[in-house]
């Protein structure tokens, strides 16, 4: 399977930030991408560095207008789109939200965002309700997708529950940078770690990994900090860990990864965690701590 993502930068003007997804979709598509990925929230800035209710008016329902407006791209050009949206349920009920586009142009399935970071420029408890969803792999033209977001990409037990489920590809539409006070050598243990975990999510399930990050600096409104720079690094790996690419750090990026799907088989054959794992003694960990 062929697939394509966009590592980009954002900024204030959402018309402009949705013209330039459009325009990169349509050249994935041209260059013969089946399944696209966006990074996490590509229609606005990272509002979350502040907690403001007026962003609450940037959440739109689903489906909406960006489900109709990806939904027409999806179908123009024929591919499967993994977009990711600031979700308006109900007044004062908000979700993050990954939604997969059809290649007709229909809503495959969404996922709510279920792990909600709270931390200083990651305000994202202010805004989003955790997904009530569960984990459940999304069926598509171009394989059963297991699409999470984010914060979800450093808990193994996500990926696992899609993996039994039987999704075939792992994907994190991500949205993380650099806290400017930290170190060099900090900020590059933290990217490091973030690609290893996933990695590890790979091996763990047997699955191929696809991460989409975006790029750039955003400033803080509010002056409290120096914004986030966002550290790129999008990558698809495969179901061994295996880096197939891996993007830069501060560039924007237009990639397209072509993976064999059936391999995954092949190395769950060789190395069949699934098959030796110990149902019977896993009860503890539905508990936050044993004691």
């Amino acid at each position: 399977m062929k697939i394509g993502f966009l590592q980009q930068h954002n900024v204030a003007d959402i018309k402009d930030n949705l013209r330039r997804l459009a325009e990169g979709v349509a050249d994935l598509a041209q260059r013969g991408a089946e399944l696209i990925v966006l990074q996490e929230l590509h229609n606005s800035l990272y509002f979350c560095q502040t907690e403001n209710v007026n962003h609450f008016d940037l959440a739109e329902p689903i489906p909406g207008p960006s489900t109709g407006f990806f939904g027409e791209l999806a179908k123009s050009y024929g591919v499967v789109i993994v977009t990711s949206l600031f979700e308006r349920r109900a007044a004062g009920v908000y979700h993050n939200t990954a939604v997969v586009i059809e290649r007709d142009g229909s809503i495959a399935g969404k996922y709510r965002k279920m792990h909600i970071p709270d931390d200083p420029a990651y305000y994202e408890k202010f805004y989003f309700t955790p997904g009530d969803l569960g984990f459940h792999p999304i069926q598509t033209s171009v394989g059963r997708l297991g699409v999470l977001v984010c914060w979800d990409q450093w808990y193994p037990e996500a990926a696992r529950l899609m993996a039994l489920q039987g999704a075939e590809l792992l994907i994190y539409p991500t949205a993380i940078g650099y806290e400017s006070s930290d170190t060099p050598e900090e900020q590059e243990r933290q990217r490091e770690a973030w690609t290893t975990v996933q990695r590890g999510h790979a091996v763990a399930n047997g699955l191929p990994v696809v991460t989409v990050n975006r790029v750039g600096h955003e400033p803080d409104p509010s002056g409290q900090t120096n914004g986030i720079e966002f550290w790129g690094s999008s990558f698809v790996a495969g179901p061994q860990g295996e880096l197939f690419y891996r993007a830069s750090k501060d560039e924007e990026e237009s990639i397209i990864v072509d993976i064999d799907m059936s391999r995954a088989e092949q190395v769950r054959r060789w190395w069949p965690f699934l098959r030796d794992r110990r149902i019977d003694k896993y009860g503890d960990i539905t508990k936050r701590l044993i004691d």
